[in-house]
């Protein structure tokens, strides 16, 4: 299996948008959109993640093939680190591959940070094995449970 990091084209937008309404996905990322299947809206965002200077976004391919995202960005001077990995590619370690990769050809500004729902283990998981350490908790609104819940604050320096 080889994983890669390559520029998110326009072709990538139609199945990156397909990804990101999987109801089990937004589930269990918790902080999403107000409304995944908001077209319009996603491609406003994508629109304007792409022409960031403070955004690095990139696909993540498996032997060639789409298999979702991963960038950084930039709130209130601190770099965050996020990605999205197509559910039927969970649990194969193309999310580790691909931030080892992310961390090691992109360019991002340390410290960096992450934040992920407390239940989503597997992503805490991820980000731990590639070095980022909890630095605390915070009670956040999750738009996709509709609810307060508590989010992991991980750091990598």
């Amino acid at each position: 299996m080889e994983v890669a990091l390559r520029p998110v084209e326009d072709a990538d937008l139609d199945a990156l948008f397909d990804q990101m309404r999987d109801p089990a996905s937004v589930q269990m990322a918790a902080f999403t959109t107000k409304d995944p299947d908001d077209r319009a809206a996603f491609d406003t965002r994508m629109a304007k993640v792409r022409a960031s200077d403070d955004t690095n976004l990139r696909a993540v391919t498996r032997d060639g093939r789409l298999v979702g995202s991963i960038g950084s960005f930039v709130v209130e001077g601190d770099t965050e680190i996020t990605y999205w990995i197509d559910r039927s590619a969970w649990g194969q370690g193309i999310a580790g591959r691909a931030l080892a990769l992310f961390l090691d050809t992109v360019e991002v500004r340390r410290p960096l940070y992450a934040r992920a729902a407390c239940d989503n283990l597997g992503s805490l998981r991820v980000l731990r094995k590639a070095g980022f350490t909890t630095v605390g908790t915070e009670i956040s609104y999750a738009p996709a449970r509709n609810a307060e819940i508590e989010e992991t604050i991980l750091r990598l320096d």
